[in-house]
């Protein structure tokens, strides 16, 4: 009888490199990624794909369009990617972000506060759902009294957010 394998919990020092998304036109997904959101484009392949990423990394996002071009996004009720969660390091960068997102006339599709986190929900150009926030620290993390995590869904007050956008 073989055994069951124990259990192992990955190293902490592993983290999600990079997202790639299947895209209908790279162009305009290129206009929300680079131009909205201010990822930098470290490579691109012609007109079939093109890599972004964020302070000179190799690339944290991925847009190709090899199986996809000119189709359109999975209807609802299927599997796939729920969203992509881009981590801003500070509450002011992630006003900042709103700020663009709002100014380029992109809806919402969420705000929330989660004790741990502050979280804006929108869609790209090809409906993959996008979220942009920034990790409140440890310490400030709501908690039981038994010390477990203790997350919650509030709204998030959007005008105080972006009262610290750096660039307003």
């Amino acid at each position: 009888m073989a055994e069951k394998p124990s259990f192992q919990p990955i190293n902490a020092g592993v983290r999600i490199g990079h997202v790639h998304l299947k895209v209908a036109d790279l162009e305009r997904a290129l206009g929300f990624y680079r131009n909205v959101l201010g990822f930098e484009l470290t490579q691109r392949l012609g007109s079939s794909a093109a890599f972004l990423s964020a302070g000179g990394y190799h690339h944290h996002i991925g847009l190709n369009t090899w199986e996809s071009a000119g189709g359109s996004p999975p209807p609802p009720g299927t599997t796939g990617l729920y969203h992509v969660a881009i981590l801003y390091p500070t509450r002011a960068l992630l006003a900042d972000a709103l700020r663009c997102v709002l100014q380029a006339g992109i809806e919402l599709d969420g705000a929330t506060d989660h004790g741990v986190s502050e979280a804006l929900y929108l869609r790209d150009p090809d409906n993959n759902g996008v979220e942009l926030y920034w990790d409140r620290p440890q310490e400030q993390w709501p908690r039981t009294p038994d010390g477990e995590l203790a997350m919650f869904t509030r709204a998030l007050d959007l005008d105080a957010l972006l009262k610290e956008a750096k660039s307003n």
